[in-house]
């Protein structure tokens, strides 16, 4: 019975492992990890108009990854499917490039800590001023 018990339970935290394949990190750890070191150019994306803006002033850059860079993400219990996004960012670092969207990193959903959205819509609704 023991023995029997011992390995449902096994089996069962496998799954549930292999169901969350991110772990929880800040989005600066993200980006740093698939290498880039030096962005100079953001792009930001509104998922629902399709427009888009670049960001290429240092200045900018800067300020904008002091806004988002400590932002802890959290995989989602949940990890099926969703349909569209708010808005998707790439970071460029000369010829490399990390693109996420507000709640998918890779293959991954996960909840932000504090709430990204807020933080990227004022900024991309600032940029959207400043262009006028």
């Amino acid at each position: 019975m023991k023995k029997s018990f011992f390995l449902i339970l096994l089996v069962s935290l496998f799954f549930v492992s292999a169901c969350t394949n991110g772990k929880t990190q800040s989005l600066e750890l993200f980006f740093k990890d698939a290498k880039i070191e030096n962005v100079d150019k953001v792009n930001i994306q509104d998922g629902s108009t399709g427009a888009s803006k670049d960001i290429t002033k240092q200045e900018q850059i800067d300020e904008f990854l002091s806004l988002i860079k400590d932002i802890k993400f959290t995989p989602q219990n949940n990890q099926e499917k969703s349909v569209g996004w708010r808005y998707a960012i790439t970071l460029f670092d000369g010829n490399k490039e990390f693109k996420f969207t507000l709640n998918k990193i890779g293959n991954t959903y996960y909840d932000s800590n504090p709430d990204i959205h807020p933080i990227v819509e004022n900024y991309y609704k600032e940029l959207e001023i400043a262009e006028e």
